[in-house]
Formats: C-alpha cells, sequence, structure tokens
C-alpha cells in the first residue's frame, strides 16, 4: 500500500498527461502530492523529510512550467529530487560523518559498517545517475518519450537497483537459526 500511496502522483501524472497534455499532468500532480501529504498526515500524523522536499519541488517547478507555460520546469523537478537526495546522502556522510541510508534502514536491517557504507556510496551514484539521466531523456526526446521513461524507465531502473541491493544485502544478513536447524535435521542419516 505504501509504494502505491508513493507512486501516486506519478501514476497520475501519467494519466492526465496521455489524456489532456503536460499542463494540466503537471496541475494534477500538485494536486495529487498535496493530497498525498494530506493522507498521510491523517493516516500516519508524521511526514517523512523528503515527502516535504518532493512537495516542495513539485510545487516550484510544477508551479513554474504553469506559470511560465514552459514544460522545462517540470522536467527538471526528478532531476532536482534524485539529486537532492543524493546530495543528502553524500554530505550526511562526508560532512556529518552520518550514514543517513543506516538512520533510516538501521532499524530493520543489522549489517556491517562497510556493508553500510558502500550501500550509502551506490545509493549516493544511482541518483546522481538517475539525475543526468533524466535530464538526457528530457531534453533529447520529445515530451511524450520522457513521460513514459519518467513512469516506466525510472520506476523499472529503481526496482532493478533495490533488487540489486537486496541480493548484495542477502549475502550479510543473519540467517534464521530454525531454518538451519531444518536444515540439518535433514541432512543427518
Amino acid at each position: 500500500m505504501k509504494l502505491l500511496i508513493d507512486f501516486f502522483p506519478i501514476i497520475l501524472f501519467f494519466v492526465a498527461f496521455k489524456v489532456w497534455g503536460i499542463y494540466a499532468a503537471t496541475g494534477v500532480a500538485i494536486v495529487a502530492t498535496i493530497a498525498q501529504i494530506a493522507y498521510l498526515r491523517i493516516k500516519t500524523g508524521k511526514i517523512e523529510p523528503m515527502q516535504w522536499v518532493s512537495l516542495g519541488v513539485i510545487v516550484l517547478f510544477g508551479g513554474a512550467t504553469l506559470l511560465a507555460h514552459n514544460e522545462d520546469f517540470i522536467k527538471w523537478k526528478p532531476t532536482v529530487l534524485y539529486w537532492l537526495m543524493g546530495a543528502a546522502l553524500l554530505f550526511g556522510q562526508l560532512i556529518f560523518k552520518k550514514n543517513l541510508l543506516r538512520s533510516v534502514m538501521g532499524a530493520q536491517l543489522q549489517l556491517p559498517d562497510a556493508v553500510w557504507l558502500k550501500l550509502n556510496w551506490a545509493w549516493t551514484a544511482f541518483f546522481a545517475g538517475m539525475g543526468a539521466l533524466n535530464l538526457w531523456v528530457a531534453f533529447n526526446f520529445d515530451t511524450d518519450a520522457w513521460v513514459n521513461f519518467k513512469l516506466f524507465g525510472g520506476m523499472g531502473l529503481m526496482v532493478a537497483f533495490v533488487i540489486a541491493q537486496a541480493i548484495y544485502m542477502s549475502r550479510y544478513l543473519p540467517q534464521d537459526s530454525s531454518q538451519n536447524n531444518g536444515e540439518a535435521k535433514d541432512k543427518q542419516p
């Protein structure tokens, strides 16, 4: 359900673009993001910092798109979000000596410090690359191709990267002792 809520504005943006065009889709994305924040505030009582940042970026770049009637602004929005997330991970590690990825996920996963550091650098590079890739698609292809990439390409690359990270992390996760005991019993003559 959380994944659906997270992608709610992107999906509505895509549908609105296909039906009404980029400017209506931009307005829909702004309203959908505001609705998303309101829903999360009512449902959970708290909003994550990156959700506030996302709201600010969509209102700023979406608003500029609508006011200037220039779709280039909205095309920059994913890049700005990716680069802000990457910069947060980078500066957290280099300046504040804090692994923000570990801060967010450390309660759910017990991993060695070196693994957390590699994951942090991998996500930093991923966000930097995704931001650059978004700009390349946005300004080398038509708007329809960019919107398709934003939904399918961006989401597909994110899913592939998350799966790769899960495979990498699985080597360092503790094994379930009950499963190991069952395997040991199966191996006895």
